[in-house]
């Protein structure tokens, strides 16, 4: 099966899971509270909860748990309702709230998997398409001038296909806080201003939309062991590897590990993404606040930027650190103080010397490189994010 038939088979469900998700609220509404038992009208309560069942069987399994919610009958919630009210005391009240609402549970479950599985299936292409885009955006903003005629270059559709099949594989699990609609409209003017308001406006703005949507801290990673005891109990023994696996990572991996470190670092806040599109890497910065507390001036604030060199088979010469230094102008205001380069692999003597000089004369912003074995270190304190992105080793 390929990915638009899976595709459309997940809608389907979705399409059958909002109906149920329906037909419950309105059953909801008939259960009355206070002394009233029952529901208030039973035959339309009776009807909806035909349909509930009916509905509730054409949901499939997710990963072999099955959707298991059917609502009480009416006398079945009464006698809840009459036991809760005899006893008197929460413990009860409680017990018949979790009978009778027990739709309730079930429907956030079985969404929640849904959506789960939904993000899993469509990850991969969208971040196909999210480095297509990212390769198009820049080429045509080259080729194309900021003014009123229409677009002719052959890209342009492409680029109009791209961000097409981007919407429909985010569907609604993707937050539209960014310029969606500013995006759309320009895609639909089609003139060179419009292509270059989406490169630097609206593009930037809905990635980072995907990339919040994609991956979800509150999903588990796969765990092989029952018992941690067992392993202590096993006495195992040797050396530990700080050797990290690099070439596991792309581009993006490397950027968003970069991310994680920075948004999870005590005395930086304000992480975000910067897109530079014109960028000869067509690489994303990122930005972040240093705090600084000092007990007699107060809290000063250095804005660092981090810029992501993912080579694995040279190292950063000088003209690369020149070239880096160079650009932090496109990226402000607010100023620059530090610009961090971090690189999976080396900087050459000659680039060390020039970052050593380039700071020593006091220039701004000051340079501090992040090679590999920087990193390490940095993965050492933070296991847990070395293994999210499969980097330690055998």
């Amino acid at each position: 099966m390929d990915l638009n038939a899976a595709l459309e088979q997940f809608d389907t469900v979705d399409a059958n899971l909002r109906r149920l998700e329906k037909v419950w609220k309105e059953m909801r509404s008939l259960i009355p509270g206070g002394i009233v038992l029952g529901v208030s009208d039973d035959r339309r309560y009776e009807n909806l909860r035909r349909s509930f069942h009916a509905i509730s069987r054409s949901l499939p399994r997710i990963d072999g748990w099955r959707f298991t919610g059917e609502p009480l009958a009416p006398d079945e919630i009464a006698q809840h309702q009459w036991d809760a009210n005899e006893v008197h005391e929460p413990a009860a009240d409680i017990l018949a709230h979790h009978e009778i609402y027990g739709s309730d549970v079930a429907l956030d479950e079985y969404r929640f998997r849904f959506d789960s599985a939904r993000r899993n299936l469509v990850r991969e292409r969208v971040r196909e398409l999210v480095r297509e885009i990212d390769r198009l955006l820049p080429e045509l903003v080259e080729r194309v001038a900021c003014n009123h005629d229409g677009v002719s270059d052959p890209d342009w559709s492409t680029l109009h296909d791209a961000i097409a099949e981007v919407e429909r594989l985010a569907g609604n699990l993707t937050p539209r806080s960014g310029r969606w609609g500013d995006m759309k409209r320009h895609l639909s003017f089609a003139q060179g201003r419009d292509l270059h308001d989406i490169a630097n406006l609206d593009w930037p703005s809905v990635r980072a939309d995907l990339e919040m949507s994609l991956y979800s801290e509150l999903e588990p990673l796969p765990v092989e062991v029952d018992d941690l005891a067992a392993l202590v109990k096993a006495r195992p023994t040797g050396r530990v590897s700080t050797k990290l696996a690099w070439d596991r990572l792309d581009d993006e991996d490397f950027e968003r590990l970069l991310f994680n470190v920075v948004s999870s670092a005590p005395g930086y806040e304000n992480p975000k993404w910067l897109t530079r599109t014109r960028a000869p890497d067509r690489g994303r910065d990122i930005s972040a606040d240093r705090v600084l507390p000092d007990s007699l001036s107060g809290v000063a604030r250095h804005r660092v930027v981090i810029q992501a060199k993912h080579w694995l088979t040279k190292s950063i010469p000088p003209d690369e650190v020149s070239r880096a230094i160079a650009s932090m102008p496109l990226l402000e205001p607010p100023p620059v103080d530090v610009l961090i380069i971090a690189t999976s692999g080396r900087f050459t003597s000659d680039a060390v010397t020039w970052i050593e000089k380039h700071n020593n004369d006091r220039k701004r912003p000051t340079i501090e490189p992040w090679p590999e074995s920087h990193l390490e270190l940095l993965l050492a304190e933070r296991p847990h994010l070395a293994r999210e992105f499969r980097l330690h080793t055998q």
